[in-house]
């Protein structure tokens, strides 16, 4: 059997979500190969030594052009923060690696781009990390539109909210700072949302948004403790470059109509990504807090039994169920990566497209640029020209 070698770039949150990932796809899913966790990349040796130990990779690397040209690495994958996704993913391409990136996938939609050119030009899989579209529940979400039943889509509205920077004394961490992360809210949760707008509905025609950074000053960083991190009491105060919240509009190119939030000032929001979808036909809703369900209306129903009712996404004919447990058996986030990354791996294997690949990761920053753009000057602003 084809043995196929992975290389992490990154070990903090994403790492090890898509460590725990690698660890549970043989034993669940199928693969014509076997997969290797050859090697990881952190710049703290002592860090990365204790990651690459618990994780269960069999080496680490402490410099990152070393770490990308191994010849006995076939993948990597970035979970590295966004501004060093355009170098690393533009590097491990030019070695001939095949290329998983988490989103976003660039600091802008010109990176993005050269990073996509790159990538065609070397001719390496490539798949960029929304792992949302892998949950049964949107799948089987996908799978309604696509055979016409709830009809000719006239609205989606989608949010992403969480609440852990609502303390003003939370520290300046790197999600927080423009040159790092690219923005705020919009990025790293906005993302997810406009992703699934784009693989449901379709692509966004124009945009129109509104921006907020609510607590403009933080505490510097003494150090990094996972998503947040710490600060010592006399820390100094560093200037928030992102924003903490933002909420937009669209209108996508097949006339349906959009509005979406991203924020991270919801109380009581941990990590909650909703949307519904209306058409002519039916309604579709998910909430990323009940994973294994979805809602659906129709309007074909006898109009006394007409109602929103609630599908359990766990019996063996849904997408992906058969290979967890019995039905009802409910399955939770961490699987959503499991199930990218069989589809990322089966690619490669043969030789088959992957999606959502790196146009979509470029598609996706497109939106969001243009979002920034409309920010800026107070109107709508076309996708295509940005």
């Amino acid at each position: 059997m084809k043995k196929i070698n992975i290389g992490l770039l990154g070990y903090k949150f994403m790492g090890k979500a898509h460590s725990n990932a690698y660890s549970k796809l043989g034993m669940f899913f199928d693969l014509d190969a076997e997969l290797v966790k050859k090697a990881v990349f952190g710049r703290d040796e002592q860090w990365v030594a204790a990651a690459a130990k618990k994780f269960g990779w069999e080496t680490y690397e402490t410099n990152w052009q070393k770490f990308v040209s191994r010849p006995d690495l076939d993948i990597i994958d970035i979970t590295a923060p966004s501004n060093f996704h355009k170098e690393a993913a533009i590097a491990a391409a030019e070695n001939n690696k095949h290329v998983f990136c988490e989103k976003p996938l660039a600091l802008n939609t010109k990176d993005a781009r050269d990073i996509l050119a790159v990538a065609k030009k070397h001719n390496i899989k490539h798949q960029v990390g929304f792992n949302y579209r892998f949950a049964p529940a949107i799948q089987l979400a996908k799978k309604i539109i696509e055979d016409g039943k709830i009809g000719q889509i006239y609205h989606f509205r989608g949010n992403y909210l969480q609440d852990f920077i609502v303390d003003p004394t939370f520290p300046l961490v790197w999600r927080l700072d423009k040159s790092v992360a690219g923005s705020g809210s919009h990025g790293d949760l906005g993302a997810h949302v406009i992703d699934l707008a784009r693989y449901l509905v379709g692509d966004f025609k124009r945009v129109m948004g509104i921006q907020k950074t609510f607590i403009k000053e933080r505490p510097i960083v003494e150090k990094m403790t996972g998503l947040s991190g710490s600060a010592a009491e006399t820390a100094e105060y560093g200037t928030v470059t992102v924003d903490d919240a933002t909420i937009f509009i669209s209108e996508f190119e097949n006339g349906a109509l959009g509005s979406f939030e991203a924020t991270r000032f919801a109380p009581g929001h941990k990590n909650d990504l909703s949307f519904e979808i209306n058409g002519s036909k039916g309604s579709l809703r998910f909430d990323l807090l009940r994973i294994n369900e979805l809602e659906y209306f129709s309007r074909d129903d006898e109009p006394a039994l007409q109602g929103f009712r609630n599908i359990q996404v766990t019996q063996d004919m849904h997408p992906y169920a058969a290979n967890w447990w019995p039905a009802g058996h409910v399955i939770g986030y961490e699987h959503t990566f499991v199930h990218e990354f069989y589809e990322f791996f089966n690619a490669i294997i043969n030789n088959t497209p992957t999606s959502p690949d790196f146009y979509d990761g470029m598609k996706c920053c497109q939106v969001l640029e243009a979002v920034e753009a409309s920010v800026e000057n107070g109107g709508f602003v076309n996708v295509a020209e940005i």
